[in-house]
């Protein structure tokens, strides 16, 4: 990544409080193409961004779930989905994550109605971080955090634990706050009752595979994860790993540009690996 500024902000009304998940955006190259990709296989519809026509917002039955924003080339970083966190506070943050031998690559800077930046935590996973800074003028999407969960894939899940637990305020124990526990050797972060994201060892940063490197996975919960991947191959995507498991199947895709996610009939990063 670069010091340049791709405008990648997160939506209007985050999902979330602060310290938890609160958006997902994807860096491609081609938003037209990333768009009839994901139309098809996931049945997102599209409005444009409020930042230009390089950005667009996906909706799930009206619903705002994710970002596209077509600025990899011009802003030389890989074609990637990146998870967003709130804060309280963006300068605060990005200074915790300097501290901390993370990586501010971009920002902090006016994004949408906040402030936000680009980083990287101090084993390479790409994730960004936003703040609040204009109250929002329309309600908020239904809160059943049903839309995206993450898994973080890193060399020590204790030690990443402890990173963005002092990054972004986990485990204050202040109301709305994320709560970390260890389960069978890995981190889940419970957000608001929700249990969001799983963190989990055995990540090499040297590692040539990207699945295998040091990463934020982002899992789209869907209903049929075999006709997902069909579709996803009949737009041009490639399977690179499918499962199934005692609580149901997922499977890891590329997008015809490069774009890394999962497909999950898991409904929760809680019940994912058991």
């Amino acid at each position: 990544m670069t010091g340049s500024r791709p405008r990648t902000a997160p939506p209007s009304a985050p999902l979330t409080g602060p310290s938890a998940p609160c958006w997902v955006n994807l860096m491609t190259r081609d938003l037209k193409s990333a768009q009839e990709f994901y139309t098809a296989t996931l049945g997102w519809t599209f409005r444009p961004g409020k930042l230009g026509q390089e950005f667009s917002v996906a909706r799930r039955d009206d619903v705002p779930v994710a970002g596209i924003a077509a600025v990899a080339p011009a802003f030389r970083v890989a074609v990637a989905w990146t998870p967003y966190f709130a804060v309280q506070n963006a300068d605060v943050a990005a200074s915790r994550i300097r501290e901390r031998s993370g990586t501010v690559a971009v920002g902090p800077l006016a994004l949408g109605k906040g402030r936000g930046a680009l980083a990287a935590d101090r084993d390479g996973a790409v994730f960004g971080i936003w703040e609040r800074t204009e109250a929002a003028t329309s309600p908020p999407a239904p809160d059943d955090h049903s839309n995206a969960w993450l898994e973080l894939r890193t060399r020590d899940a204790f030690d990443a634990a402890i990173f963005y637990g002092q990054v972004l305020d986990w485990a204050t124990g202040r109301p709305g706050d994320c709560e970390v526990s260890y389960e069978k050797d890995q981190v889940v972060v419970d957000c608001g009752g929700k249990r969001l994201a799983r963190i989990s060892s055995g990540a090499v940063e040297a590692a040539p595979d990207p699945l295998v490197r040091p990463h934020w996975q982002v899992h789209f919960p869907v209903a049929d994860v075999a006709a997902t991947v069909s579709a996803a191959r009949q737009y041009g995507g490639s399977v690179v790993e499918q499962r199934t498991q005692g609580h149901g199947a997922e499977a890891t895709l590329l997008d015809p540009d490069g774009g890394l996610f999962t497909v999950t009939d898991i409904r929760s990063p809680a019940a994912e690996g058991t």
